[in-house]
């Protein structure tokens, strides 16, 4: 049931602790936070107040910040790696002190519950630990050469100026995904945070502007620049960052894409997910509904993760829906403070409209409601952004809105009769991000995680689809990007690599016995 509980909460408090004004400049090349262009206001989905306001880059604002970003480049590529390593320790160290203001901010600016503003704070710990041990692992390759008295190695080194877009949804761990790594890997960074949710981006660059001074870095190892869709284009066109990490929708994909490859630059691309859970006759039912809940409801469906279709064998599936309804009963939404909310709110008003016009196209398009949705109002309610988590059920895997990603609690609830078929219905999307079995025999299991089974980045054996550890490469398939950030050896994608072949013996052979004498 529907909760409109309270708790205490002193934004302003928090934002003074971040070092965070009323009014913050949301530029900034490390020590001197600036902007000069106009004031973007920030309002919580929680409750639809003003938080503060946000100044914008210029042209001008943003050539300072890649000015200082390429003046920073040769300081921070000759430092030796651990070291580079021990700076990111410590901001770690930084992030652990500042946990629990950042992450209530990050619930607050962003709408998600309090335990996931917390844990994506987390998240940028595990990260930086990580990235600390990484920096003494930045491992090449050593050939034999088909010559006598030669050697051949591979090494990497860094590529420069990095430049970062994120998305709302994770306002602050995304960022720290890729800048952590690209750090310890030599190379500087130049984030452009989501307008959604500024004042995460600047607590972060607070955070670490006291670890650069500190330790009497130069500016611009750390960069940000605040503003809408063209401070985006400046970075993403400018030849002088050489990669582009990008999280986001898949149309904003194709954009930044085109655009980098026009230039001949690299693109890391984190877009969009359609996922799924297939749910076999074997499958343990009590796990497989607290993951398709959580995997469905969690940070109100606004999840690059988020479970939006379950695939059910025909033999269990009005049992699990049953159950799946008994559960959404049971889920209290309201503000994401309170630690007794399970969903908070959607984004703001914009998402709102999607929801309602995807369950209307649902419907239209042959869709059986199960779990009734819709706007909630009345106390607690006031931001008009809280809306009931949806189940609908539908009989073509292939309808248009099923096929589509709404950033929203919609789940859509489709049968199926042999593992072949439900596999077939799990690949048939555009996008290849995150998906899950849940069954109890080996045989299924293997399958899915075959070449044969699933074709996404991630697939998932009796867990849900929601949710990833920062050791594993994270990243999709097809219209998902193709990309891979944090853990494994996605350090590479922040690195050039070098081949090198050292002659050292008194002769010249060429490679293939090639001889050439004059």
């Amino acid at each position: 049931m529907p909760t409109t509980a309270s708790t205490d909460f002193d934004i302003a408090a928090i934002l003074s602790t971040l070092g965070i004004k009323p009014v913050s400049e949301g530029c900034s090349t490390g020590k001197h936070l600036f902007g000069s262009g106009p004031v973007i206001d920030s309002y919580s989905p929680v409750d639809g107040k003003l938080i503060g306001g946000v100044t914008t880059a210029t042209a001008a604002d943003y050539e300072e910040v890649l000015a200082r970003a390429q003046q920073a480049f040769p300081f921070w590529r000759d430092m030796p790696a651990p070291k580079r390593g021990e700076i990111v320790r410590q901001f770690g160290d930084r992030l652990r002190a500042y946990k629990k203001p950042l992450g209530q901010l990050v619930s607050y600016e962003m709408g998600k519950s309090l335990q996931e503003g917390l844990g994506e704070v987390q998240e940028m710990i595990d990260i930086c630990d990580f990235a600390v041990g990484l920096s003494r692992q930045l491992y090449g390759l050593t050939m034999h050469s088909e010559r006598p008295g030669h050697r051949m190695y591979e090494q990497w080194h860094p590529l420069g100026v990095v430049g970062i877009v994120s998305a709302f949804n994770f306002p602050v761990a995304v960022w720290s995904w890729n800048s952590a790594l690209a750090w310890v890997c030599g190379n500087v960074c130049v984030w452009k945070g989501s307008e959604k949710t500024p004042l995460c981006s600047i607590a972060c660059q607070h955070i670490w502007n006291e670890v650069a001074a500190a330790n009497q870095l130069p500016e611009g190892i750390s960069g940000i620049i605040t503003g809408d869709y063209r401070v985006g284009e400046w970075l993403v066109s400018d030849t002088r960052v050489p990669l582009i990490s990008a999280t986001g929708s898949t149309r904003m994909g194709r954009l930044v894409g085109s655009r980098v490859a026009e230039r001949f630059g690299r693109s890391l691309l984190e877009l969009g997910g359609n996922n799924a859970i297939i749910v076999t006759p074997s499958a343990d039912l009590k796990m497989t509904i607290i993951g398709a809940v959580f995997g469905a409801c969690g940070t109100a469906g606004q999840r690059c993760t988020t479970t939006r279709r379950l695939i059910v064998h025909n033999t269990i599936i009005d049992e699990v829906l049953d159950t799946l309804r008994a559960a959404y009963g049971q889920l209290r939404i309201g503000n994401p403070l309170d630690q007794h909310n399970h969903v908070g709110p959607l984004i703001d008003k914009a998402a709102v409209e999607a929801y309602m016009g995807a369950i209307a196209q649902a419907v239209e398009q042959g869709g059986k409601v199960e779990v009734e949705g819709g706007v909630l109002s009345g106390p607690g309610y006031e931001s008009g952004c809280y809306v009931k988590p949806c189940i609908i059920r539908v009989k073509d895997s292939t309808l248009p809105i099923v096929q589509h990603e709404t950033f929203a609690p919609i789940l859509y609830v489709m049968g199926y009769e042999a593992l072949d078929e439900a596999i077939a219905m799990q690949n048939g999307v555009a996008q290849g991000l995150s998906s899950a079995i849940m069954t109890t025999h080996l045989r299924e299991a293997e399958l899915f995680l075959s070449a044969a089974g699933s074709d996404c980045g991630i697939a998932n054996v009796n867990i849900g689809t929601s949710g990833a550890e920062i050791g594993g490469a994270f990243g999709g398939e097809k219209e998902t990007g193709g990309g891979r950030e944090s853990g494994s050896d996605a350090w590479k994608n922040y690195m050039r690599r070098q081949t090198n072949t050292i002659n050292y013996s008194t002769q010249l052979p060429l490679a293939q016995g090639i001889r050439f004498e004059f």
